[in-house]
């Protein structure tokens, strides 16, 4: 589990296949491997994967194909990726909770700008658009963000100068695709609701 608070950004140095997937080697930039072990989890741009291998900066992970096939930017060498460790039941819930589970791929409509702010519009998939609310969370690329406006599959964000400055969003522009998490509470609501229509339910 995750809080969608970005610690690094650090970027893929190295791709080897490994049967249909890939393993990747990534520069940890400025993300604290102190504590890290192998089996630990980090999120790399709001996908959990799972160190299998360190030294000095560098961490190495396997990715699956079917990871690979709903996620973007684990694939390209130089690509950046921004780095969380998994949370500690000590640590402080920042952001809100996130599981590293790529819910689906939006594409950037507009990245500008607004006085002393940048709104960022993303066009969602319509099978999680009913998912996001005004004012709920979201996450984008493994950042914990908040819904400011929703127009049918379109959301938009405000961003601070510093989550820009310390996240590889400042990278996006119109066209960029970007990692989507819908808040966890969103669904378990839908689950909670399905269950009481009578979907779902198993006869004993």
């Amino acid at each position: 589990m995750f809080s969608g608070i970005v610690a690094a950004v650090g970027h893929i140095e190295q791709t080897e296949p490994l049967g249909d997937g890939l393993r990747l080697t990534v520069d940890a930039g400025g993300l604290d491997l102190s504590d890290v072990a192998i089996g630990d989890s980090i999120a790399n741009s709001g996908v959990c994967l799972t160190v299998i291998e360190r030294a000095g900066r560098r961490v190495k992970f396997d990715v699956s194909r079917e990871t690979l096939d709903c996620t973007i930017g684990l694939d390209r060498v130089g690509n950046e990726v921004n780095l969380e460790k998994a949370l500690a039941l000590s640590d402080r819930l920042g952001g809100h909770l996130v599981t590293g589970h790529v819910d689906g791929i939006g594409e950037v409509v507009r990245f500008a700008p607004v006085a002393e702010s940048f709104e960022l519009a993303v066009r969602s998939p319509e099978a999680i658009a009913g998912y996001i609310a005004r004012k709920g969370s979201i996450t984008v690329n493994g950042v914990s963000l908040t819904v400011n406006q929703v127009r049918g599959r379109e959301f938009s964000i405000n961003l601070i100068p510093h989550t820009i400055e310390i996240t590889n969003l400042k990278n996006l522009k119109a066209g960029s695709k970007v990692n989507l998490e819908i808040d966890l509470i969103a669904r378990y609501v839908e689950r909670m609701m399905a269950w009481r229509g009578g979907e779902g339910a198993v006869s004993p």
